[in-house]
C-alpha cells in the first residue's frame, strides 16, 4: 500500500496538450460580417447593419461577398430612410458592379424611388429622374417618368404615353398622364382592354357575360332592350361614345347599368 503511493507521487505529471490553432482565413472573417448585416437588417436594425456592410468593404476589398454588401448597404440605408445617402449608395454599386444583372435591375427601381422621395428638395434627385427616362429598361424609364408624374413634370409625358402599351403599367401611366391634365393617346382598342356586358334577367339565375373588344362596343346598343335604350338616352350614356370612355377609364370602371324590370345590363371595363 505505501509502495503504491509513493509511485504514484513518484510518477511525472503528463504535460497539458496545447490548444489546437485554427487558421481564421480573411474570407471567413468577410462572410462573418456579411452574416452579422444581413442578421441585423432581419432584425430591422438598419443602421448597425449599414454598419456591418461598410466595414465589410472597407476590411475585405477583395473579397466575393463585395458586389453583394455593396448592394445589402445601399438597401439599409434606403430603409433607413437616409434616401440621399442610398442613391449614392446605389449608383456605387451599379458602377463598380455592371455584370450584376438582376440585383443591378433593383438597384436602378430602388435608386428611382430614392430620388422620387427627394425630388421635391433635391435638384440632384430631379436630375436623376429625368436621367433615368433614357434607361435601356422600358420599366425603369417607366418607373421615373411616374415619379416624374407627380410634379407634373412635362419630361414624363413622352415615356408616359409610350407606357400605354406596357401590359403591367399601362393604367398606371394612363392614370399619371389624366392627374397632369394630359390626354392619353391609346394605340387603339387593341391594348388589351375589352367591354364587358352582364345581362342579369330575373328569371334565370345565372348572369349572361359577353366580352366584347372596344373596336365593338357600338354592339352594346344590341343587349339593351327598347325600355333600357330609353333609360340611357334619359342618364346621358351615349353609346356612339362607349369605346373613347373605355379608353381613358381605369380597368374595373363601371360605365353604366340599366334595369327594365326584367334584366339588367350593366357594362364594364376590363
Amino acid at each position: 500500500m505505501i509502495l503504491s503511493l509513493l509511485l504514484a507521487v513518484a510518477a511525472p505529471m503528463a504535460p497539458a496538450l496545447p490548444e489546437p490553432f485554427v487558421l481564421v482565413s480573411r474570407e471567413n472573417s468577410a462572410d462573418a460580417l456579411f452574416r452579422q448585416g444581413r442578421d441585423l437588417r432581419y432584425a430591422q436594425r438598419w443602421y448597425e447593419a449599414a454598419q456591418a456592410y461598410r466595414s465589410l468593404i472597407r476590411e475585405f476589398p477583395a473579397s466575393s461577398r463585395l458586389a453583394d454588401a455593396r448592394y445589402w448597404l445601399a438597401s439599409s440605408l434606403e430603409q433607413d430612410q437616409r434616401w440621399d445617402e442610398a442613391a449614392e449608395a446605389y449608383t456605387d454599386f451599379l458602377s463598380r458592379h455592371p455584370d450584376q444583372r438582376l440585383l443591378g435591375k433593383e438597384a436602378r427601381l430602388n435608386r428611382v424611388r430614392c430620388w422620387g422621395v427627394r425630388q421635391w428638395d433635391s435638384p440632384a434627385a430631379v436630375a436623376g429622374l429625368v436621367e433615368a427616362l433614357s434607361e435601356d429598361r422600358e420599366e425603369i424609364r417607366i418607373s421615373a417618368a411616374l415619379q416624374l408624374a407627380k410634379r407634373k413634370d412635362a419630361r414624363a409625358v413622352p415615356v408616359l404615353q409610350a407606357g400605354l402599351r406596357a401590359g403591367t403599367s399601362s393604367e398606371a401611366c394612363r392614370l399619371a398622364l389624366q392627374a397632369m391634365g394630359v390626354q392619353p393617346q391609346a394605340p387603339g382598342p387593341a391594348q388589351g382592354r375589352f367591354l364587358v356586358v352582364r345581362v342579369k334577367e330575373r328569371a334565370k339565375a345565372e348572369a349572361l357575360t359577353v366580352r366584347l373588344a372596344l373596336g365593338l362596343a357600338r354592339a352594346v346598343g344590341g343587349y339593351l332592350s327598347d325600355e333600357q335604350l330609353r333609360q340611357a338616352k334619359k342618364k346621358g350614356v351615349d353609346l356612339e361614345q362607349l369605346m373613347d370612355q373605355a379608353l381613358n377609364a381605369p380597368k374595373g370602371t363601371e360605365l353604366f347599368s340599366l334595369d327594365d324590370g326584367k334584366s339588367t345590363v350593366t357594362v364594364t371595363v376590363e
